[in-house]
C-alpha cells in the first residue's frame, strides 16, 4: 500500500460499527493498518472486533449509545488507553423514524436528532478536546481526521424523513464548523452522503446488480474504501468538503451560491416593492427549481431504485 494511504500506527474510532456501513468502514480502516475502537449499542461490536483481529490488526469494543454525551469521552479514552492515540473519528451511528411531517411524533423527532446530530457532536467534542490538548503539548499541529455521515436526504429534503433530513443538515453544518475550528490543530473534517445496501436500508433500494468486479453496486465496502482514503495522509488538503459517494463514483458538492440579489431602490423594501421585484421573478418557476439539490439524482447510474434515503 502507498505510504500516503497507509494508516499503520493510527487509531480510529467508528460509531455504529456493529453492522452495515460502520462495519465496512471499520474493516476498511483496519485493512489500511489502523487499530479500531468499535462502537455500537449491542454485542455485534465484539463480532467486528474479531473480524478486525483476523486481519492482523487490534481492536476493542465499546458498547453504548452515542446519544449520551459522556460516550464521547469514553470512546476517546478507550482509543488513548488501548492504543496510545486517537487519529481518526468516523461518526456513523444513526437510527430511523421515518414519518411524514404531519405524522411525526415528539419521540420520532427526538430519537433521530439525539442519535444522529447529538451523537456526532458528543464524540466530535471529545475528540476536539483531545486534539487541541495534544497540539498544545506538541507545540504544533497533530494528525486528526473526522469523517461525518450526512445524507442526500438533506440535499433533497426527503418528504418522508423531515427529522432525518434536519439531522443530516445539522451534521453538515457541524462538519464545516469542525473543519474551521480545528484545522489549526492539524485536524481535517469532511462529510459524506453515502448510499449502501445494509440492514438499515432494507426495502429502500431495488434488487442489486453486481459490477464487473462482482461487488454489489451499492455494497457498503465501496463507501468504506473512500472513508479510509479520507482518513489517510493523502487527504491532507481535503477539509470542509461534502461528498456524495456510492456505486462507482465520488461526487464533490459545490457550496451554495447566490442566484439573484434583490435590492431596495431607497434602502428599505416596502411590501409593494417586494411584490414588484420578487413576484415576477418567481412567476411560472419550476417547482423543483428551489434550494433542494435535485440535480444530484441525475448522478445515479446504479440501475437500482433512486431514493434519497437513509444510510
Amino acid at each position: 500500500m502507498s505510504s500516503t494511504n497507509s494508516l499503520a500506527g493510527r487509531t480510529a474510532v467508528v460509531t455504529g460499527a456493529g453492522a452495515g456501513l460502520g462495519r465496512s468502514e471499520a474493516l476498511a480502516l483496519a485493512a489500511q493498518g489502523a487499530n479500531v475502537v468499535v462502537n455500537d449499542v449491542g454485542p455485534a461490536a465484539e463480532e467486528v472486533v474479531a473480524e478486525i483481529k483476523a486481519l492482523g490488526r487490534e481492536a476493542v469494543a465499546v458498547t453504548g449509545d452515542v446519544g449520551e454525551w459522556s460516550m464521547g469521552d469514553r470512546l476517546v479514552r478507550a482509543a488513548v488507553e488501548s492504543f496510545g492515540s486517537l487519529d481518526i473519528l468516523v461518526n456513523n451511528a444513526g437510527v430511523l423514524r421515518d414519518k411524514m411531517l404531519f405524522n411525526l411524533t415528539e419521540s420520532d423527532w427526538d430519537d433521530v436528532i439525539r442519535v444522529h446530530l447529538k451523537g456526532h457532536a458528543a464524540v466530535s467534542r471529545a475528540a476536539a478536546t483531545h486534539w487541541r490538548a495534544a497540539a498544545k503539548a506538541a507545540g504544533g499541529p497533530v494528525y486528526g481526521r473526522v469523517v461525518n455521515t450526512s445524507s442526500e436526504a438533506f440535499l433533497f429534503g426527503a418528504p418522508g424523513q423531515p427529522n432525518y433530513s434536519a439531522a443530516k443538515a445539522g451534521i453538515t453544518a457541524l462538519t464545516l464548523a469542525t473543519a474551521q475550528g480545528l484545522s489549526r490543530y492539524g485536524v481535517r473534517a469532511n462529510a459524506i452522503c453515502p448510499r449502501a445496501r445494509t440492514g438499515m436500508t432494507a426495502g429502500v433500494f431495488g434488487a442489486g446488480a453486481n459490477a464487473d468486479d462482482g461487488l454489489d453496486i451499492l455494497a457498503p465496502e465501496r463507501v468504506g474504501t473512500f472513508v479510509s482514503y479520507l482518513a489517510s495522509p493523502a487527504a491532507e488538503e481535503i477539509n470542509g468538503q461534502v461528498f456524495v459517494v456510492y456505486g462507482d463514483m465520488v461526487a464533490l458538492m459545490a457550496a451554495p451560491t447566490v442566484e439573484r440579489k434583490f435590492t431596495a431602490a431607497d434602502g428599505a423594501f416596502t411590501p409593494e416593492e417586494l411584490d414588484s421585484q420578487l413576484t415576477p421573478y418567481f412567476s411560472g418557476r419550476n417547482p423543483y427549481h428551489n434550494y433542494a439539490a435535485f440535480s444530484v439524482a441525475e448522478l445515479d447510474t446504479t440501475g437500482v431504485e433512486n431514493v434519497a434515503a437513509a444510510n
